[in-house]
């Protein structure tokens, strides 16, 4: 593949050339990951002991009440991890009777978490340091302070108001701090001792757990130490979707990966026209719509799907999805599931060949504003993501996985590693897996350019939103079209990229200027 190492979009930063590499949107979590490297661990030591540091740095993003989704490269073969949590078995559809929605705030959008079981599971599979030499910097930030940094400090602050009224939040969290300004966990620096010290016990059958239930009983909410003690994160075969001489892979449902292959396998029938033209980006709104679409109506938990990922990735179906795609908009029905915007990705890569592609979210912000007394763990709304139509496979049910917006993307060609990469911002996640596969492998352009080019998003209503730096004549050439077009100025809807390009020399990676981390290496 020829790379442009052209930079000919506005940015500040230039590809990362390492043979050991790490890259997400935190620098403290950064310098973590390499820090595991040096002292002789490989890339899921490093991706670990970053996941866990941001769990302290950005925790308007993560945390230890969140889920988390991973693909691994071990060298000799690409391994998927689903540790996203399940519904309480108290969660019946008529616990909900009443609503129009599920809540997105409070104990009735809390799923069991499942981070903590990534964690564990990865390290105990494919770790090389000892499982608690991973929580070293993460505990030293939570005890002794570190400086939060300016984006973590806007968003934390614009969640103020949302979680006021919570009083563990406020107690853990408020007033917010202002960038570079030091904030002290200690709460959550004794919780991450405990997880160290027990392999994870602790937090699923220990003394976490049963802080948490304690929690749950005394707010009215349905958490119990069985559903806690019940949790598994499953080992999972990716999907993979061919496209041009590369195969993107997804994990399979419950989470959304499903739209980005089925929005491939539509672009695999197409024509590809010139970077940054009306046409190109025409066509990948048309597929990514229909695509989107198929993943509202069908993805749930794997055991509810109705329509199988086999007949949604029918080369058939695809085929005929593209020829479908004119030259003006189709129009599409509204999208009736609720997303979200907040999660952290991260990747890395070691000399020995081994890759990680991994994904860890509270969902929206802080998540659902409760937190644990005594113990600083902030529990994830993932509860929020399930429907309440009785007609639809990711109707909220006793022991189900709600259908999730975290997805972390591998691509390999020939058999082989290419690329470890996430877009995080829920409902631009697809959307952008699509856009950096197209960038990087249709035209070419290195893993930094791929990131800061301006992009394109598809609301939940099918409108789109363009980011500042497309021409207004590309605006008016995708209205001509029938395509209902904006300018977007808030930057978090666009999401942030992290990637890891494999090459015969080393790796190439990229880091998004919108958010505040980095990629890094040596």
């Amino acid at each position: 593949m020829e790379m442009h190492w052209e930079q000919p979009y506005a940015s500040r930063r230039a590809p990362v050339c390492a043979a050991n590499v790490v890259a997400t949107s935190q620098p403290l979590a950064v310098q973590a990951g390499l820090e595991a490297l040096r002292l002789g661990g490989n890339a899921v030591d490093a991706a670990l002991a970053a996941a866990i540091t941001l769990t302290v740095v950005e925790p308007n993003n993560t945390g230890l009440g969140s889920d988390a989704f991973c693909q691994v490269w071990d060298g000799t073969a690409l391994t998927g991890l689903n540790a996203s949590g399940r519904a309480p078995a108290a969660w019946t559809p008529e616990r909900f009777a009443g609503r129009a929605v599920m809540p997105a705030l409070g104990w009735d959008a809390v799923t069991v978490p499942g981070g903590v079981s990534a964690w564990v599971a990865l390290s105990e599979r494919f770790g090389r340091l000892p499982f608690a030499r991973l929580f070293d910097r993460a505990i030293d930030y939570a005890a002794n302070g570190f400086q939060v940094g300016p984006k973590t400090a806007y968003y934390w602050r614009r969640a103020s108001e949302t979680y006021r009224d919570f009083p563990g939040f406020a107690e853990h969290f408020l007033p917010a701090p202002a960038a570079g300004t030091r904030f002290r966990r200690p709460d959550l620096a004794r919780s991450l001792e405990l997880i160290a010290e027990s392999n994870g016990a602790a937090f699923y059958r220990g003394e976490l757990a049963d802080r948490m239930v304690s929690a749950a009983r005394a707010a009215g909410g349905a958490m119990t130490r069985e559903d806690l003690e019940g949790h598994r994160a499953d080992w999972v075969v990716p999907l993979g979707q061919a496209y041009r001489d590369v195969v993107l892979h997804e994990l399979p449902p419950n989470g959304q990966g499903l739209a980005a292959l089925v929005a491939l396998g539509i672009l695999e029938h197409c024509a590809v026209a010139p970077v940054d033209t009306v046409q190109w980006i025409h066509v990948q709104l048309e597929a990514m719509k229909r695509a989107i679409r198929a993943a509202f109506d069908h993805i749930a938990d794997p055991a509810a799907m109705r329509v199988g990922v086999d007949a949604l990735l029918d080369p058939v179906m695809l085929a005929r999805a593209a020829g479908a795609i004119g030259n003006t908009a189709a129009p599409v029905p509204p999208a009736p599931l609720p997303v979200g915007h907040d999660t952290v990705y991260l990747a890395a890569a070691d000399a020995d060949g081994m890759m990680v592609s991994f994904i860890q979210s509270n969902y929206q912000g802080f998540g659902s504003g409760i937190v644990i007394p005594g113990t600083g763990i902030a529990m994830q709304n993932r509860g929020h993501g399930f429907s309440l139509d009785p007609a639809h496979p990711n109707r909220v049910g006793p022991g189900k996985r709600p259908f999730h917006t975290i997805i972390p993307g591998f691509v390999t060609r020939g058999g082989r590693p290419c690329l470890a990469f996430g877009v995080m911002g829920a409902h631009m996640q697809h959307q952008g897996h699509v856009q950096m596969v197209t960038r990087i492998f249709d035209h070419g352009q290195n893993p930094q350019a791929a990131s800061d080019a301006p992009r394109w998003h598809l609301y939940p209503d099918y409108s789109v939103g363009l980011e500042p730096g497309f021409p207004e004549a590309v605006a008016q050439g995708l209205r001509a079209r029938g395509h209902s077009v904006r300018y977007e100025s808030l930057e978090h809807v666009f999401g942030g990229a992290q990637l890891i390009l494999r090459t015969d020399d080393g790796y190439i990676a990229g880091s998004d200027h919108r958010k505040e981390g980095q990629a890094a290496g040596f």
